[in-house]
């Protein structure tokens, strides 16, 4: 009974933060909100401390983000920018297990170089589930977001697997550069290929044998897909490979496979809609979590510090602050040498101007911040060594990793802002091609019309083909107008977007009229709700599509 109130307050906190942000005036970050809700959730008298299991909550909580993210993350770009990617996720996430694993072994006597190496490495992923939800996904240069996102959905597997190698030589006291080098390139391909195979498996199944695609209910098809970045990241993990990227490679593939291009429209949407709640739920429990966590981690450091020696509270507050300072600077030198090592070769290509610029390479930095995978990791620390020592350093590196992870969040909720005002919002890239996909789709739909009538009215009569040519004409003037909307002269297209702009606003204010009858009949029982809600998502559904369509012309 405990576990279904811990859990149903832990929803409704997320609700509540949801909500919050919306009422109050102040823009307040969504995972600051959900953190502050985990810190009060954690008051004593509430009683409501939840135990941390590293392990649960990577196979529970990790998996199905990581999924949707390699789901939605588009695969031109990612592709485009993966020498950019690949430097930060691999080259940077190393770079810093040996730098600042050495800074911190020099500065925190008490932490051995393994286990300093250890922290150093759950330090080095970022969280771009906490940064989209700081700077909004639509704040930032496209190119940058992108090359963010990778980022997070690579250097995850990359630092977990360094923290492994760094628990491993904390406990046997034994470390081989070149086995752990072939050992991480193992792991990770293996990841890759398992969640690939896993994600193919679904999709050929799915097509082949399960009739997923089919027209009917589309719940069992979503159910199954919600399956799917569990069964890859277990499969990987079973196999000694990484399971994190198993689940990115999963989604990835479901983008591209022939589930996702088959699939009904009414999977799709029912689809669209599931993930988008699970994304809403998860990442909300993941920042909750993290806020019941802190009061404990940090209370409990600072009382130790507090018995050991006066002043040790300002000594650990001055690691954390060392420690997110040799961070920052060693990534903001690492994407400076990035871009100038990019603006050289483009400089050699005739692109003039190609100069890194300060602005950037600052958001870049700051962008790079840290969450629960960070704290998930140093919590996995083993609490002894094998010969039943406590492992030294554990607490004080779990006190700094905490320190860290909120450092960075404030860093950025300030930062990101303020060198977000003022900076030159570039054009949209993708203007020129959504233009002409909307053109020659719409003139695919026209010739599509055209040749549907001719085989509709083949063996019809007079009566019945001048019908036909009526609704064929009436169904060819929908997309006749959007292509008008799209013409290179101004004045016809400004005319066709006025006319299209009423004809929005008479259909937005038609459904809402229909839903407002709907419930009246409802409610005056001459409907009853079954009938009521199969029209009242007929009319969603098209609200929704007009909606989004208006929002795209925007």
């Amino acid at each position: 009974m405990d576990i279904i109130f811990t859990v149903l307050i832990l929803l409704l906190a997320v609700a509540a933060s949801g909500v919050m942000v919306r009422l109050v005036p102040l823009k307040l970050p969504l995972p600051l909100v959900q953190i502050a809700f985990g810190a009060l959730l954690a008051w004593p008298h509430l009683g409501l401390h939840v135990t941390f299991d590293p392990e649960l909550f990577m196979m529970l909580f990790i998996p199905p983000l990581l999924f949707a993210d390699g789901w939605r993350i588009p695969k031109r770009e990612f592709y485009m920018q993966r020498r950019a990617i690949l430097m930060l996720a691999l080259g940077l996430v190393f770079l810093t297990v040996v730098a600042v694993g050495y800074f911190i072994h020099a500065i925190v006597p008490s932490i051995s170089l393994p286990v300093a190496f250890a922290l150093a490495a759950v330090l080095s992923p970022t969280d771009a589930v906490a940064l989209s939800g700081i700077a909004g996904r639509n704040r930032l240069p496209d190119h940058l977001m992108h090359i963010l996102e990778g980022e997070a959905l690579m250097n995850d597997a990359s630092g977990l697997v360094a923290l492994k190698f760094a628990v491993a030589a904390a406990l046997t006291g034994v470390f081989s550069l070149r086995d752990a080098s072939v050992s991480f390139v193992i792991i990770a391909l293996g990841g890759l290929a398992t969640g690939a195979a896993v994600a193919w498996l679904f999709s050929f199944a799915s097509t082949r044998f399960l009739n997923l695609t089919e027209e009917g209910d589309p719940a069992p098809g979503v159910v199954m897909t919600m399956l799917i970045p569990f069964a890859a990241y277990l499969f990987a993990e079973h196999f000694g490979f990484s399971g994190i990227l198993a689940a990115v490679a999963a989604g990835m593939t479901m983008n591209s496979s022939s589930f996702a291009r088959t699939s009904p429209a009414s999977a799709r949407v029912r689809a669209s809609v599931t993930w988008t709640m699970i994304e809403f739920v998860f990442n909300g429990m993941v920042f909750i979590l993290l806020g019941l966590q802190f009061p404990h981690i940090i209370g409990r450091a600072l009382l130790d510090a507090h018995e050991q020696a006066s002043g040790s509270e300002l000594r650990l507050i001055f690691y954390v602050a060392a420690v997110a300072l040799a961070l920052y600077a060693l990534r903001f030198v690492w994407v400076w040498l990035l871009r100038w090592f990019a603006s050289r070769g483009a400089a050699k290509h005739g692109v003039a101007n190609a100069v890194p610029g300060l602005r950037t390479v600052s958001m870049t930095t700051i962008a790079g911040v840290r969450g629960a995978v960070t704290l998930a990791g140093v919590l996995s620390l083993p609490v002894a060594l094998s010969n039943g020592q406590p492992l030294p350093g554990r607490d004080v590196a779990i006190f700094i990793a905490s320190g860290v992870i909120l450092l960075s969040l404030f860093v950025a909720v300030v930062g990101l802002p303020l060198l977000m005002n003022g900076a030159r919002r570039r054009p949209d890239p993708h203007a020129a091609e959504e233009r002409t996909a909307r053109i020659q789709s719409a003139q695919a739909a026209i010739r599509a019309i055209d040749d549907f009538h001719e085989t509709a009215t083949a063996q019809c009569d007079e009566a019945e083909s001048a019908h036909a040519a009526d609704v064929t004409a009436r169904v060819m003037d929908i997309y006749r107008r959007r292509l008008a909307t799209l013409d290179d002269d101004i004045e016809p297209a400004q005319s066709a977007r006025r006319s299209e702009a009423l004809e929005f606003q008479m259909k937005l204010a038609a459904m809402r009229a229909e839903r407002s009858t709907l419930l009246e009949l409802r409610g005056s029982q001459l409907i009853n709700d079954d009938t009521l809600n199969k029209l009242m998502r007929e009319v969603d559904l098209s609200e929704t599509a007009l909606q989004t369509r208006g929002k795209g012309k925007k």
